[in-house]
């Protein structure tokens, strides 16, 4: 059984996904009758400034349908850095696309982002282990952070199951037909405010066993290194440190929770937060 001090730790894990009040300093952003994101003060000011028909109540920010295929030329206006990475906009994530805006606008303006994370699993004599990637040092997220096997966001176009396939080749070297093999497992959804704006993501997880000669390789720079940790040592760090990257902590937590590491009150009091 953990310490109320562990359990404490990873409950704070949790709420610290959860720090965004919505719509709070934000205005709800609408094209038409969609609404599909929040902006600040400042950026709906900086939006009107550079987009015709753009209305600023005290309520909501209203643009033109016909602006959304627009939205990279207007967060380009805006001054906003971008990464080169198209993601879908949508309502919620099971909706349809209404257009596409670059990742690195996705804060800004408040739009869902949606990811996918892979948790590499063996199974071995002395029981499950869980293969932990180290980010690399010049990441401009999270540095350095402990990270899955497998992470990353949904391309416009993609399905949370594509965009797996795809990140299992480039960043771990993992097979395309070993990664099918992969299942998903559970889908968290937070808001959270971050140094680079709000977090409205969504992230689809997956379990894969790996048989036990299978060893992941850095491929696109990503990540500094693999290491294979037995699930204890998962959980002793998960429970003691912020070494894992923010968004880790839950899929961790929702796999422990799976493999029975936590039982009774405290299996019920991390599922109640996590399902919060």
């Amino acid at each position: 059984m953990a310490s109320d001090t562990e359990i404490a730790k990873l409950l704070a894990h949790i709420a610290a996904c959860r720090t965004a009040v919505l719509p709070g300093i934000r205005l709800p952003l609408y094209a038409g009758k969609r609404h599909f994101g929040y902006l600040t003060l400042a950026d709906a000011a900086r939006l009107a400034a550079v987009a015709p028909g753009i209305v600023v109540t005290d309520e909501r920010v209203e643009m033109p349908a016909a602006l959304l295929p627009q939205l990279n030329e207007l967060a380009t206006a805006m001054g906003i850095p971008t990464r080169a990475e198209d993601f879908d906009v949508r309502e919620a994530a099971e909706e349809p696309s209404l257009g596409v805006l670059d990742r690195g606008a996705l804060p800004n303006f408040g739009v869902i982002g949606v990811g996918v994370h892979l948790n590499g699993l063996v199974r071995r004599a002395d029981g499950l282990h869980l293969w932990v990637a180290k980010r690399a040092a010049d990441k401009k997220l999270d540095p350095g952070k402990l990270d899955h096997l497998v992470a990353g966001g949904v391309p416009a176009g993609y399905t949370p199951f594509e965009a797996l396939l795809k990140e299992a080749e480039e960043e771990a070297g993992l097979p395309e037909a070993m990664a099918a093999q992969a299942r998903q497992v559970a889908v968290f959804k937070y808001n959270m405010e971050r140094p680079e704006g709000l977090r409205r993501d969504v992230i689809y997880a997956y379990d894969i066993e790996l048989p036990d000669d299978f060893i992941p390789h850095p491929m696109d720079g990503e990540v500094e290194s693999f290491a294979l940790w037995p699930l204890a040592q998962v959980a002793e760090v998960l429970a003691t440190s912020d070494e894992f990257k923010f968004n880790v902590n839950l899929v961790l937590i929702d796999l422990l929770l799976r493999e029975g590491v936590y039982t009774g009150v405290q299996a019920a009091t991390l599922r109640a937060a996590l399902n919060g």
